[in-house]
């Protein structure tokens, strides 16, 4: 009898309401990438090669994920440093909501610990002592209900790179506005 209910229970479950956390089913994968996205850093792009990407869980209090998910965040100024062996985010600024607790008092820009597995963490710093390396945050998403930040081992580019990048981007704008005005 208990498997007669235990099967009955599963399927109203599962019909009872939309799943949290994951994007719909009907949308594109890009734009279920961007249902789960919370932030970008875009300046990061622009100013560094990324060699490598990272995935890190991040130590958050009760009113940074409440302000997370209104998407009050700016990764821009932000990023990582090793300390003692562990993983921390500088400059990552989560501004609080006007309804938060009046018994705690928010730092919108404290230091925040960022969680990977000890040899990522080693091999990292092995990484960093080259010259030239360094940390970048450069988005911050969920998955499975929890927020992440995905790091990226960089190198900064040269000012001949940044301009190479500007001109691509507009060869890239006029070609597509000659696309869109030819087939008009």
């Amino acid at each position: 009898m208990a498997t007669k209910e235990a099967s009955s229970k599963k399927p109203a479950a599962a019909s009872s309401g939309k799943a949290v956390g994951k994007p719909a089913a009907n949308l594109t994968p890009k734009a279920a990438a961007a249902a789960v996205r919370i932030a970008d850093n875009k300046k990061a792009l622009f100013n560094y090669h990324i060699e490598e990407r990272f995935e890190a869980g991040m130590v958050l209090e009760g009113w940074e994920v409440k302000s997370l998910r209104e998407g009050k965040v700016q990764l821009t100024d932000g990023y990582v440093v090793i300390r003692n062996g562990e993983l921390f985010i500088i400059g990552c600024q989560i501004n609080p909501l006007g309804t938060a607790s009046t018994h705690i008092r928010p730092d919108s820009v404290r230091t925040k610990k960022l969680l990977m597995h000890k040899d990522e963490i080693r091999r990292l710093i092995g990484k960093i002592e080259q010259k030239g390396y360094t940390l970048v945050p450069l988005n911050l998403h969920w998955k499975a209900g929890k927020v992440k930040c995905e790091v990226g081992l960089a190198k900064g580019k040269g000012e001949h790179d940044k301009r190479d990048t500007i001109k691509d981007r507009e060869g890239k704008r006029e070609v597509e506005r000659a696309m869109k005005s030819r087939s008009r």
